[in-house]
């Protein structure tokens, strides 16, 4: 294990930290580890929570603003785009200049943009807004992951990042639950505004605790050609995947991108092979870890966001659920994620992340499993149980993933490494949902037709056969005004069970994205760098 040494950056007036056996407690709060975990847990809980509470609220936008669904996609993926294209620079920027200063910045950008959000009276305000709030979240979750690094010690980083995972958990599955409270009880709004108190609050908190360590070999200079290549390369890849669906996969525009994206990486490749201080030094992936561990991390959320993606439409258009109850029935994960991270931190501190990270991948293809034999009628214990599992099985991979990219990383590229494993996630969602939604729609496709004539309903033409499917594919009853009982509920029973089926093959092929996760698990081990720098704060 190699040890990095950092220098105190933060500015004049602030003085290094000693050694933790040299400081005493109670010495004052700057740099203190633990405070430090408080800190940039506030920031990345409102960068999480906004991950989900926003779908929420999308349909009171679309009523209250005018827009259309199209428009309303776009409060997603705009902010989904600025996310995943900066992650990584914006890892770098942290490098460069210390992930105090980043961190900071990202807080008040994100506060500012949420609440600039909150006032907008256009669609189209909403979404220039969304994308600043995706440039300062990248900003901020690089800087918190590398703040972390630089102050714990080795025994104790992967405790911080297990509590790190456990408010991202918790703060997302959350979402749906308070978005449903505050749309419901004061307006959507409140959703944007709720995250200026929170940021005034990461910020007061960060300017009188964070300390930034900088590594003494950290990054002069830019890479700005490197910048460039790989942000249209991960353009061309997210807006592909996003696109996707309503392109379809057999599309040329679909491959056009996808294939633009490849030359764009190829490109960044080369030349980050010739320039003295490259954007992600190819060096890197020379650890067979760091690079299983961002596999690893691509995988988990392929088969975790993709197949809980199809859940939320389960439990409210097939069970009828309200928003906050839907939340409230996937509690049961959450808990778990609670729970088990900060306990996954420990026995990753113990016995390393290999076998934390193989039970947790083959937990999760349980779950996923055990989530494709759900059915109309399957009551709320059943679901608890699987849901439970997902939860417990998600725990470890999120912290023991993280501590293989981030430990295996040098100090100076802590940013970036953080950078790579959000991106990871980001892309890895995407992916989960775009390949996972094709699987449900080619089902419907395939199922529809034969279940519709089989339950003796009218014949539909072309055209509204596929305005069925793609009503079916969210659990939708698309049952016509003035339709009698009887033929609406055979329309409900057909357009349920159709879905149903399809979420079955979806979850099934997400429990095959996790097995093969367990084989990449088999690759990984300890950071190699995970030491944290001298001058840690007191534990």
């Amino acid at each position: 294990m190699t040890s990095q040494t950092t220098v105190d950056a933060t500015g004049p007036g602030d003085k290094a930290p000693a050694a933790p056996s040299d400081r005493a407690p109670g010495k004052g709060l700057r740099g203190h580890p633990w405070f430090t975990l408080i800190t940039v847990a506030v920031g990345v809980m409102m960068v999480a929570l906004d991950g989900t509470i926003v779908a929420i609220a999308n349909p009171a936008i679309g009523k209250d603003l005018g827009a259309n669904w199209s428009e309303l996609q776009w409060i997603t993926n705009a902010y989904f785009l600025a996310l995943a294209v900066s992650l990584i620079t914006a890892g770098k920027l942290g490098d460069r200049f210390g992930h105090r200063q980043t961190f900071l910045i990202g807080v008040v950008g994100f506060a500012a943009a949420s609440g600039a959000i909150g006032l907008s009276d256009s669609i189209a305000m909403v979404v220039v807004f969304r994308v600043f709030q995706g440039l300062f979240g990248a900003l901020l979750m690089p800087a918190a992951l590398g703040l972390l690094r630089a102050t714990f010690p080795a025994e104790k980083l992967n405790m911080a990042i297990g509590i790190w995972g456990m408010v991202i958990g918790a703060s997302t599955a959350g979402g749906p639950i308070l978005g449903g409270v505050l749309v419901e009880h004061v307006n959507w709004q409140s959703v944007f505004f709720i995250n200026v108190p929170v940021g005034v609050l990461a910020v007061a908190l960060g300017v009188a605790i964070l300390l930034d360590h900088r590594a003494e070999n950290a990054p002069r200079s830019f890479d700005i050609l490197g910048i460039a290549l790989l942000s249209a390369a991960m353009f061309c890849l997210v807006w592909a995947l996003i696109k996707a669906p309503e392109w379809g996969w057999g599309d040329g525009s679909t491959w056009t991108f996808i294939a633009a994206s490849v030359v764009g990486f190829a490109l960044f490749a080369a030349w980050e092979a010739r320039v003295r201080e490259p954007l992600i030094p190819l060096a890197l992936f020379r650890s067979v870890p760091l690079s299983a561990g961002v596999a690893l991390m691509v995988l988990m959320a392929i088969a975790f966001m993709g197949g809980l993606f199809f859940v939320t439409f389960y439990l409210q258009n097939v069970h009828g659920m309200s928003p906050v109850d839907a939340g409230l029935h996937l509690l049961p994960l959450t808990g778990m994620m609670i729970v088990g991270s900060p306990l996954a931190g420990a026995l990753i501190t113990k016995v390393g992340p290999r076998v934390p990270l193989v039970a947790g991948m083959a937990l999760t293809a349980i779950a996923m499993y055990g989530m494709s034999t759900l059915e109309k009628e399957t009551g709320s214990g059943v679901m608890s149980l699987w849901f439970a599992v997902l939860g417990l099985g998600l725990a470890p991979v999120m912290v023991g993933a993280t501590e293989v990219i981030v430990g295996n990383a040098p100090m100076e590229l802590s940013g970036v490494a953080g950078g790579l494993q959000q991106a990871a996630m980001q892309i890895g969602g995407s992916l989960g949902t775009a390949v996972l939604g094709a699987v449900m729609a080619s089902k419907v496709d395939n199922d529809l037709p034969g279940n519709w004539a089989r339950a003796g309903l009218p014949e539909l033409s072309p055209a509204q056969l596929d305005l069925t499917a793609q009503a079916v594919q969210q659990g939708v009853a698309p049952v016509p005004e003035g339709t009698p009982e009887p033929v609406a509920a055979k329309i409900t029973q057909v357009a349920h069970d159709t879905f149903v089926s399809g979420m079955s093959l979806a979850s099934l092929v997400a429990a095959g994205v996790a097995v093969a996760a367990v084989l990449v698990a088999l690759l990984t081990k300890r950071g190699e760098n995970a030491q944290a720098g001298a001058g840690v704060g007191h534990i």
